[in-house]
């Protein structure tokens, strides 16, 4: 009796492996994971780092505790953001105001992960890793529901291997919120409401756009039976924004308001409903011209005339992708796409209005969902497309990992 209770559990761990959820998101997983890490730490053994940034971004050291070998190994995962939540992870968000803009979820998980690991670094990787091989599973079981595996097989790569996947295996919470907020509309599709609720408070206790997934929730919950404690649980996912708040204006010298205030000090302001896009399209243009005509251009900590000019390629690509997720993806999950998508584009940065647009992209699936159904229609284009983003992301890598400048 005491053998068939033992095996009972590893039955069931063979049978949840042989999922295809399960199988394609590993290879998905391990596919972009080499990529990152290879190209990464090879780029770092090459050429080294670039010490003028890692000085300045982190002075502290908290990216390089080790020692020059290890150090090495984890740099794909352990750049710019990185230090940010390691800081508030060690020493919580204290009396500097640039912190409140990084919600507590992640450095709350990364501060007791480091406990056990010994080292908050190593957690942060490791729960950044968990993450996203779990955003992958749950993407993949949403997309099947209604386009099938073959385009759900798809997905989970374009969105393992895209450019801006680089930051799901760092210490950064893209790979926690993209989790979480795939989680929150997978339960609600399914018509598990209070799972999807919970979801919805912990990925806006993660990123503050976590509120915008009353979006697709309140979609999805208009088109189910309707009931009203289901329409409690999508209500609740805004108390995540709520309980940090209020927890940080108690907790230190800052107003309730910190969390939004605080995106002053990275030079954000509000330019109204996409404002950010006309001056986008102007850095952009200046900054290609820049570059095309050779004009001196200062190197550190970036070069903004190609920075901008990549960034404006990024909002086009964008752009197309929204369109169409618009035109052939469920309501519920193009509408999330285009909220999302608007809250960046309404706060530009002061000098570099698109800043961190591929990393804000990143965790939006329906835009890759689209491309994957493009793709499943075009068999011969499949291989080189995915060719082509494992090509960007090792550049992505490779150029991260040496302290350079990825928005």
């Amino acid at each position: 009796m005491a053998t068939a209770r033992a095996a009972a559990p590893r039955a069931a761990l063979r049978a949840w492996a042989r999922e295809p959820a399960v199988r394609d998101a590993w290879l998905a997983f391990w596919t972009s994971r080499a990529v990152v890490w290879g190209a990464g730490v090879a780029a770092v053994a090459a050429l080294g780092v670039i010490d003028a940034n890692a000085t300045r971004f982190d002075p502290e050291g908290l990216t390089r505790p080790f020692g020059a070998l290890v150090d090495d190994l984890v740099a794909p995962g352990a750049r710019w953001d990185a230090a940010w939540y390691l800081r508030i992870a060690e020493d919580g968000y204290g009396p500097e105001p640039a912190r409140a803009a990084f919600f507590p979820l992640y450095p709350l998980l990364v501060a007791a992960g480091g406990l056990v690991a010994g080292s908050p670094l190593l957690a942060g990787i490791a729960i950044s890793l968990a993450c996203l091989f779990g955003a992958l599973v749950l993407l993949h079981r949403l997309v099947a529901l209604d386009f099938g595996r073959d385009v759900a097989r798809l997905t989970v790569l374009l969105v393992a291997l895209l450019p801006g996947a680089v930051w799901f295996s760092s210490v950064y919470s893209e790979a926690l919120f993209l989790w979480l907020s795939v989680g929150a509309v997978y339960a609600a599709r399914v018509d598990r409401w209070a799972l999807a609720g919970v979801a919805g408070v912990l990925a806006a206790a993660t990123r503050s756009a976590g509120v915008l997934l009353l979006v697709p929730l309140a979609v999805l919950w208009w088109r189910s039976a309707r009931r009203p404690r289901d329409l409690a649980w999508v209500l609740a996912t805004p108390l995540g924004v709520v309980a940090f708040c209020a927890w940080i204006a108690v907790a230190t010298d800052h107003g309730v308001l910190a969390p939004f205030e605080a995106q002053e000090a990275w030079l954000r302001s509000f330019a109204g409903p996409f404002g950010a896009v006309p001056d986008a399209v102007t850095a952009g243009w200046e900054g290609a011209r820049d570059v095309l005509t050779g004009a001196e251009r200062p190197a550190e900590p970036f070069d903004p005339a190609l920075v901008n000019a990549g960034l404006l390629l990024c909002l086009v690509a964008v752009a197309v992708a929204l369109g169409g997720a618009l035109w052939r993806l469920p309501r519920a999950y193009s509408l999330y796409a285009l909220a999302a998508l608007a809250l960046p584009l309404s706060y530009p940065v002061d000098g570099q209005p698109l800043m961190s647009l591929p990393r804000f992209a990143a965790v939006l699936w329906p835009l890759h969902l689209w491309l994957a159904l493009v793709l499943a229609r075009r068999p011969v284009g499949r291989p080189v497309a995915l060719a082509l983003a494992g090509s960007l992301l090792a550049l992505t890598s490779a150029h991260v990992a040496r302290w350079g400048w990825v928005a």
